[in-house]
């Protein structure tokens, strides 16, 4: 009998223990969000991970003469400067990935050693198609107030214009999924965009924004004449009479459209019909906005780092500036449209006579950023 009760005993106490068991709430992280999150848990033992995405934020270095006369850059709220999105960003500019056939990037049309401009009058395509207009040189970005882009202003915001090139069929000629899948395959990419985004999920929208922190660091502002306003450098007597003639409304007339000393970027970042032709067979803002008004208008570009960016005008007609500067001179034609700061096409321009031809390139040649041309910073990591 004792035998028999002491086996019940130990029955009764092995019971219990599985009761105290069965009742134990599982412990664990009960957080969805977390890393580790345990569908199983009933209780939360404080032992959740999060993957934190905290990027450095990156400031733009600011030349001084950009700095003392324009307001700050202009970034967007949605796509904050992160070095991480910068680095991820100049990858992914000279990505050949990007294009249709992997031959072609960014970069194939926007060359460092021509200011982030084409060496050609027309940029080639990866089916050896020609494009119609010259490839806009890429600087000081940040400070198109308008935030319209390319020759006839067809893009918002910088990162809409590194959206477009990709699907172009004359220039990468691919398609975003195919992009995204070649970058998602890829052996780097996926954990590039997890530091700079916090995601390793790859999409056109976020390629575009990293190529957009990119570009926006492109920033031209040391040139001699930069040198010169912030007293390191002198102009010569030629280069001195090229800037008065320049600002001179009875001389050059450049100043309405191209900036002086106090607007450094050299451009109004606006559309223009500055008198090339008298019927216009490439409508530019016209063929975009609808608005007859609007035809032969092009974005006026800046006057920086011209010693690089030859051939000249949206289509590239001009070798050289002297004939550039032949052409504002005696060589505008009316049309309907054409800006009324244009105000001596009825002569055919401005009449600059041989010395203030000279004296003009001599000035237009002091905008001339070598520091921009040569910054490794720039240059293609890959």
């Amino acid at each position: 009998m004792k035998t028999i009760s002491t086996k019940i005993a130990l029955l009764s106490i092995l019971s219990i223990g599985l009761v105290a068991t069965s009742c134990r709430k599982k412990e664990g992280c009960t957080d969805s969000e977390a890393l580790n999150f345990d569908s199983k848990a009933k209780r939360d033992n404080g032992t959740c991970e999060y993957d934190v995405h905290n990027p450095t934020a990156h400031i733009l270095a600011v030349p001084y003469t950009l700095n003392k006369y324009l307001p700050a850059p202009s970034i967007p709220a949605d796509n904050p400067m992160t070095e991480e999105g910068v680095e991820l960003g100049r990858k992914l500019f000279y990505e050949k990935l990007l294009s249709g056939d992997n031959t072609e990037s960014c970069s194939s049309c926007h060359l460092q050693d021509h200011a982030f401009g084409d060496e050609n009058s027309f940029s080639i395509g990866i089916d050896g198609l020609q494009g119609g207009r010259s490839a806009m040189p890429i600087w000081n970005m940040a400070w198109n107030s308008g935030n319209k882009f390319f020759w006839d202003g067809r893009a918002d915001g910088i990162e809409g214009q590194a959206l477009q090139p990709v699907i172009n069929p004359i220039e990468m000629h691919a398609v975003w999924p195919n992009v995204v899948d070649k970058l998602q395959a890829h052996n780097d990419y996926p954990s590039l965009f997890k530091k700079a985004f916090g995601t390793d999920i790859i999409d056109s929208n976020l390629v575009v924004k990293a190529i957009a922190q990119f570009e926006r660091t492109l920033i031209s502002g040391n040139s001699k004449f930069d040198k010169y306003l912030k007293g390191e450098a002198q102009l010569t007597p030629s280069e001195l009479n090229g800037y008065n003639i320049f600002m001179d409304e009875a001389g050059g007339d450049c100043f309405h459209c191209h900036g002086d000393a106090v607007n450094p970027l050299w451009t109004d970042n606006r559309f223009h019909n500055n008198g090339l032709d008298a019927t216009h067979t490439d409508l530019g803002l016209g063929a975009v906005t609808g608005d007859p008004n609007d035809n032969g208008k092009f974005k006026t570009p800046s006057l920086r780092n011209l010693a690089y960016t030859a051939p000249y005008m949206h289509d590239s007609r001009f070798a050289t500036l002297d004939e550039v500067i032949n052409f504002y001179s005696v060589e505008l034609k009316y049309s309907s449209t054409i800006d009324p700061l244009m105000k001596n096409v009825s002569v055919g321009g401005v009449q600059l006579n041989p010395q203030d031809r000279i004296d003009l390139k001599a000035f237009l040649l002091t905008l001339t950023d070598e520091d921009f041309i040569n910054n490794p910073k720039f240059s293609n990591p890959n």
